[in-house]
């Protein structure tokens, strides 16, 4: 959705994003949260809320957690509170939750990020620690539902925007932003198929200027694809349910991916359905002003300002800075390139263009490129010093991609070294010039187009080997 009204409505999204945090043990136990074991075989008796047992907090899921509140300008609180968040589902051994709420560990913030041109920013309520639920598994084909708590205290950090959001686009865009940002930080691993990275939308509709609408909430978003067909047909139907004149209740829904719909799960609960109490367990968290600034001082340099340094030091327009520090590997893998050949507007161009068309088509990560920094350096510096033309440099790293050798062994093996003896050069111009008159006439009669109609064949001729600028300018001389 481009605009942001739809049929006459304006859409109002707001999200709620449960990040798993990249600890090695859970929030509150020591248990494993590695994925993929045997169900319930990670699960100790804390998890199970076994009688006796109590709850100790994990010192690395706060570190993360001021790690988040660093990296997007929240206010880290020195003293905060956990809860119990009550309900009763089977995956949840407890009864209830243990979560945050009048008092959470990162309290404001935003997150900035573009979309095209435009540049937006999304404020953040709060991001709060929380442990995982268990998982129900429904086996239809047998007629039985069972119960996994391996991930049952699992160490999540829940970040709660405002309503800011207008469009499925920028809802995705923010999503894109926000998954970068913890991954860069290294807090979670933003896997979504494995569930380190789960989205809720909460959609409404109104008409400009009204008050919001009611809300309902799209659960567990796994793609970025599906978020936005998602959130596309929620606001259609509700547009529908409205200009029908039936009122929206608030719920939970699903996305089903085959059918392309949302379907109302359960009605939504508020806060006070939750009855909310300080966790009798656990004492307030107490983060020191030291803890905090420790942390600062380890942060990694973020991706907004490694994009303003990539503006300011390698010269690179705001899009290209934008579109390499996606990923700190594709930085870092930019960075070493354009320090090595000098050229960073040329290294960006390559990175942007044919390395990323090959890693997408490969659906590869920048970790796994075969053509290594340093090589593709030495080929755009092969470029720079017109030793090989943009065509040669193509078949060149065609070659580099298949690990056949280095750039200058492969420039001679290949026979790809541009020519640049002007004598030659224009031997091959003359040939061409005698063959043509047409062109010729053409272009001293005004027709600056028919000079190309006589490049192809020289380069024809040179077996590609010519440098196009070097003919243009010889022709210009020879034509006058």
């Amino acid at each position: 959705m481009s605009s942001q009204l739809v049929q006459g409505y304006e859409v109002v999204i707001g999200f709620e994003t449960h990040a798993q945090l990249s600890t090695h043990s859970k929030i509150f136990s020591r248990a494993s949260v590695a994925f993929g074991a045997e169900p319930n075989t990670q699960a100790c008796a804390v998890d199970l809320a076994l009688p006796g047992t109590l709850p100790v907090m994990n010192k690395g899921a706060v570190e993360r957690a001021i790690q988040f509140g660093l990296a997007v300008n929240s206010r880290v609180a020195q003293r905060s509170i956990f809860a119990r968040k009550n309900y009763f589902y089977p995956d949840l051994p407890k009864g209830y939750q243990i979560s945050q709420f009048e008092i959470p560990v990162v309290q404001g913030g935003e997150v900035s990020f573009y979309l095209g041109d435009e540049k937006k920013t999304v404020r953040l309520v709060r991001a709060h620690l929380e442990e995982d639920a268990g998982k129900s598994l429904h086996e239809d084909f047998i007629g039985q539902s069972g119960i996994d708590l391996n991930r049952a205290g699992t160490p999540l950090l829940e970040i709660v925007t405002e309503p800011d959001i207008r469009s499925s686009q920028e809802a995705v865009a923010y999503a894109k932003e926000l998954h970068k940002i913890v991954t860069w930080i290294g807090i979670c691993d933003g896997n979504m198929q494995e569930g380190s990275f789960r989205c809720d939308a909460n959609v409404s509709v109104r008409k400009p200027g009204a008050p919001l609408g009611t809300r309902r909430e799209i659960k567990n978003l796994n793609s970025f694809k599906f978020m936005q067909q998602a959130i596309d047909f929620e606001v259609r139907w509700q547009i529908e349910e409205i200009e029908d004149g039936r009122a929206i209740q608030q719920a939970t829904v699903l996305f089903d991916p085959d059918t392309g719909e949302t379907r109302a799960m359960r009605s939504k609960e508020d806060s006070a359905d939750y009855r909310y109490f300080p966790d009798p367990d656990l004492p307030p968290l107490v983060i020191a002003p030291e803890w905090i600034e420790r942390v600062k001082v380890q942060m990694p340099e973020l991706p907004r300002r490694m994009a303003e340094r990539f503006v300011r030091d390698y010269g690179l327009p705001e899009y290209d800075a934008t579109t390499l520090t996606q990923s700190k590997a594709m930085a870092a893998y930019f960075e070493v390139v354009a320090e090595v050949c000098g050229q960073p507007k040329l290294a960006s161009n390559w990175i942007m263009g044919e390395v990323s068309r090959r890693l997408n088509a490969g659906e590869l990560g920048v970790e796994q490129v075969p053509v290594s920094a340093v090589q593709l350096a030495a080929l755009i510096g092969r470029i720079a010093d017109n030793t090989i033309s943009n065509s040669a440099a193509k078949q060149l790293f065609d070659a580099l991609w298949r690990g056949e050798g280095e750039v200058d062994a492969l420039i001679g093996a290949k026979g790809l070294k541009q020519m640049n003896d002007s004598g030659e050069l224009e031997k091959i111009i003359d040939e061409v010039l005698a063959a043509h008159p047409k062109n010729i006439a053409e272009y001293k009669a005004g027709n600056a187009k028919a000079l190309n109609g006589l490049v192809g064949p020289i380069m024809k001729a040179s077996k590609g080997k010519a440098n196009p600028q070097q003919v243009n300018e010889l022709l210009k001389k020879k034509l006058g």
